[in-house]
């Protein structure tokens, strides 16, 4: 099946007033003119290396540095440029940079034009600090909200997933190597390194690697493998993920590089499944694999295949002319100022009962132990850390200062009886969540509710201000059932970066309009979602999770796949659905018929009877679109034969289709069916 996210995005043609005109990457032509191609220079290159230096471009240097760099490769002899690594899921990781929300926040902005946007200022901060490969962006299927790298990820669902992932590596690579990760079912995290997934074929090709299609369709230069194995091979060794569907039946010219340390085990399986590249270090690909090709056990030919796609890697993306960007463009004002836009489009409104936006003049109290200091997430390889970062009381006194409001931090419920309104800051931290590192806090949640604490300190507060207001940080769903009825307002704001605090008082104050919508499904009950094992080293995975998993078992969510409110209203006016030889258009029209001005995103989901066991509906399609009050756009959505297909070995189609169209996965006012010849 080919899934090409690749035509279902637009990159930006014009690079924006965010990036200078001095910046863009130029790869000149490799010196020689028209004769000297690409594969004549990797073959002059391979003809010269002994194999030591062969083996020396499959690993890594061990240790970061003095740039925080991982390096890889290079051979100063030939000229032949090593890989300069550095981590990048909400910024470069390498010292000082700019700093966005969690993916999950950004998946949550259902905008990929702006994650390329975001992507693009991430590579150019790595090119700035001598850097040419992001290891990013992450696309593993959230099958559970308890995974403690579940902020890492874009969201449950699979197409949408794969959407945003190739559009941030679209972005990335206008200046450097993008490496998605982690391959493949990676998504537990206290057992990582030990634990089997077991997966059915259908399952496995429906759902979880969709995504890593998508971005290899985007045309990404490197990916990962995951620590995990499955179906009974470790992902570093695994030759039905690797050689088979990643190098055979998906045509990947790039490089599949180990995850870091332990992610390698077996030589005979790394070379027989055709892993690229051993990272950090040489624990198989250095003086055990000239060994091993010395005695024969391993074919030099199997070697030379990896070397040729690393250098021919390099070349593409013109690493052996490295790009001269100032390093004043880390964190300029053009950066932050994106930092803040997608802050400001991630964050989504959940409930409001007249509790938003805030008025002229109020006297707002603010209180909770998140209510001070700036949160941004997990402290393991996705660490990033921005000069400065604005917390939530510094953005809401800014905010407020434009209103003529006051602004106190208070310490007990009972000091905010007297205030016109209370926000109250929850949520989780790094101990809480995060990737699981020993010597780091990072681990898998034990539950998806807030602390008892936290919960105490809204009903309290609830109990004696009725407009009270909770906004929640946290890298993926928190379960409110316990909470939520006896408070006006909920936000959540995920962990929304550098200008978080910023982007929280422009819009709890209406300077701006919420956009976010909900990448994942939020339950009543934990137990409403499949069970999540974080202890046993053998685990299986099936065709339902996330709202898939609800539908199938007929159980209503709190709050749906994509649902978030905003202060303006949508209509949703007619649905009309064409059929071609590519596939199914769709054209729908939608009128703001609120007062202010806002966004939209439009969802298309599918469903049909003609294939056994199948989700009652899955997301095929979505635009986000702005509007004026009383203003009616036309949206058109575009979905492929191939994205309708499904897996009985092999890919097949189904020919009656149910199209829903609305505004969350349970809010779909439009439909109508169409048969497929």
């Amino acid at each position: 099946m080919a899934y090409s996210s690749a035509m279902r995005i637009t990159p930006i043609v014009t690079v924006l007033l965010l990036v200078t005109a001095s910046c863009i990457k130029d790869t000149p032509d490799p010196p020689g003119g028209q004769t000297d191609t690409l594969n004549d220079r990797v073959e002059d290159w391979l003809s010269e290396m002994t194999l030591e230096e062969k083996a020396a471009e499959m690993h890594g240097s061990l240790g970061l540095s003095v740039d925080g760099l991982w390096g890889a490769g290079g051979n100063e002899r030939l000229g032949i440029p090593a890989f300069q690594m550095s981590d990048g899921p909400r910024g470069v990781t390498a010292g000082a940079s700019s700093t966005f929300p969690v993916p999950m926040g950004r998946g949550a902005s259902f905008d990929p034009e702006l994650e390329y946007q975001v992507a693009e200022v991430m590579a150019l901060e790595l090119v700035a600090k001598g850097g040419n490969v992001l290891l990013a962006p992450v696309v593993e299927v959230l099958r559970h909200p308890a995974w403690g790298r579940a902020q890492e990820t874009y969201g449950e669902d699979t197409h949408h997933l794969g959407v945003m992932g190739a559009a941030f590596v679209q972005g990335a690579q206008t200046h450097v190597v993008a490496t998605p990760k982690h391959f493949a079912l990676n998504s537990i995290e206290d057992t990582r390194f030990d634990v089997d997934v077991t997966i059915d074929e259908r399952s496995l090709r429906e759902l979880y690697l969709p995504p890593h299609r998508d971005v290899v369709d985007a045309g990404a230069g490197a990916m990962m493998s995951a620590y995990n194995s499955v179906n009974g091979d470790y992902c570093g060794e695994n030759a039905p993920l690797i050689r088979d569907i990643l190098k055979g039946e998906w045509g990947f010219e790039g490089v599949i590089m180990s995850d870091w340390i332990w992610g390698t085990h077996d030589i005979l399986g790394m070379v027989e499944a055709t892993l690229d590249i051993e990272m950090p270090a040489p624990r198989f690909y250095g003086e055990a694999l000239v060994e091993a090709v010395e005695s024969g056990a391993v074919d030099e030919a199997m070697v030379d295949d990896s070397v040729r796609r690393i250098l021919s890697t390099k070349l593409r993306f013109g690493l052996d002319i490295p790009e001269q960007v100032e390093p004043a463009v880390v964190e300029s004002a053009e950066h932050v100022a994106l930092t803040l836009a997608s802050a400001l489009s991630s964050m989504v409104l959940l409930k409001n009962d007249g509790a938003l936006p805030l008025e002229t003049g109020l006297a707002v109290a603010v209180i909770g132990p998140q209510a001070v200091d700036a949160n941004l997430g997990d402290v393991g390889s996705s660490a990033a850390n921005p000069t400065h970062a604005v917390g939530p009381l510094e953005g809401i006194e800014a905010a407020a200062a434009h209103h003529g409001a006051t602004v106190s931090l208070v310490v007990l419920p009972e000091d905010t009886a007297t205030a016109d309104a209370v926000i109250v800051v929850v949520g989780l931290t790094a101990n809480d969540e995060g990737e699981q590192i020993p010597f780091f806090p990072g681990s898998d949640r034990e539950t998806l509710l807030l602390h008892t604490a936290d919960v105490e300190l809204i009903q309290a507060v609830a109990a004696v201000n009725p407009r009270t207001v909770v906004v929640i940080q946290a890298g993926s769903a928190i379960v409110v059932d316990p909470w939520v009825d006896a408070v006006q307002g909920v936000v959540m704001a995920w962990y929304p970066g550098m200008q978080g605090g910023t982007a929280m008082g422009q819009l709890l104050f209406g300077d701006a309009n919420f956009e976010g919508r909900l990448p994942l499904t939020i339950p009543h009950d934990e137990a409403d979602l499949p069970l999540f094992d974080a202890e046993s080293f053998a685990v299986t995975y099936d065709y339902w999770h996330g709202y898939r998993h609800l539908d199938h078992n007929d159980t209503e969510p709190r709050f749906a796949f994509g649902f978030g409110l905003s202060y303006t209203t949508w209509s949703y006016e007619s649905l009309q659905a064409t059929t071609s030889e590519a596939g199914v258009t769709l054209t729908v029209s939608v009128q703001n018929t609120g007062d202010r001005a806002g966004a939209e995103v439009v969802q298309a989901y599918f469903g049909t009877t003609d294939i056994p066991d199948r989700a009652p509906r899955d997301l095929r399609a979505f635009k986000k679109v702005w509007a004026q009050p009383g203003e009616t756009v036309e949206v058109v959505l575009e979905v492929k034969h191939e994205d309708l297909a499904y897996w009985d070995d092999g890919w097949n189609g189904a020919s009656n289709w149910t199209i829903e169209v609305g505004s969350d996965h349970r809010t779909l006012p439009l439909s109508t069916t169409i048969a497929i010849e």
